[in-house]
């Protein structure tokens, strides 16, 4: 699974191009967000792509879960994951 970092200064998109392209190749796309800000652009971005995506048939679901990322190699922190897929 492809793991898309997003942060409060992403491009929802560009968040939502590499979404749609990395769904094409892959079955399930996991962003990563910190902080309010990086999970609303998250969260745009997987609207903007479902608008991507549905002319073809493909309506996405988005699962949300906790998990801890490694920020300079000893700082843990948590973080939302989305995992996106198609339904």
């Amino acid at each position: 699974m492809e793991i898309l970092k997003v942060s409060a200064k992403s491009n929802p998109n560009s968040v939502a191009g590499a979404l749609a392209g990395s769904l094409h190749d892959n079955h399930s796309v996991e962003l990563q967000a910190i902080g309010a800000g990086a999970i609303n652009q998250s969260i745009k971005a997987i609207a903007i792509a479902r608008g991507f995506v549905a002319p073809h048939g493909i309506d996405l679901v988005c699962i949300p879960a906790f998990t801890e990322v490694e920020i300079n190699g000893d700082e843990h922190r948590t973080a939302i994951k989305l995992i996106v897929e198609p339904r």
